[in-house]
């Protein structure tokens, strides 16, 4: 098993960044594809970002350019760079992992979650 903690999330104007982390215990971080999930208010949980364990990302393309996900599989710590915010990131922000090989975007194939952290973008 994997537990999750995510941080860094806050209030930025349209434009800023942020940068968002997620720290995982256990000694078999480098196992699991890491993935960014973020759900706003009265929507559905979406895919933002996934990771694989060799380090190829994938992205949803409404953020493709903007951010960056990446993986420090020595402090088992996963990333997640926002540039170029706007208020339509502004959402509960979920890093997630997943035990299969394969990076998904998809939330059912996810095993393991963190509770989320905020983020909110200013106009």
């Amino acid at each position: 098993q994997v537990q999750l903690v995510e941080s860094g999330g806050g209030l930025v104007q349209a434009g800023g960044s942020l940068r968002l982390s997620c720290a995982a215990s256990g000694r078999t971080f480098n196992r699991y594809v890491m993935g960014w999930f973020r759900q706003a208010p009265g929507k559905e949980r979406e895919f933002v970002a996934a990771i694989s364990r060799s380090g190829s990302t994938y992205y949803t393309v409404s953020v493709k350019g903007r951010f960056t996900i990446s993986r420090d599989n020595v402090k088992n710590m996963a990333y997640l760079q926002m540039n170029s915010l706007n208020p339509g990131d502004t959402a509960v922000y979920y890093c997630a992992a997943d035990e299969s090989p394969i990076p998904s975007d998809r939330r059912a194939y996810y095993d393991y979650w963190g509770q989320g952290t905020q983020v909110t973008v200013s106009s």
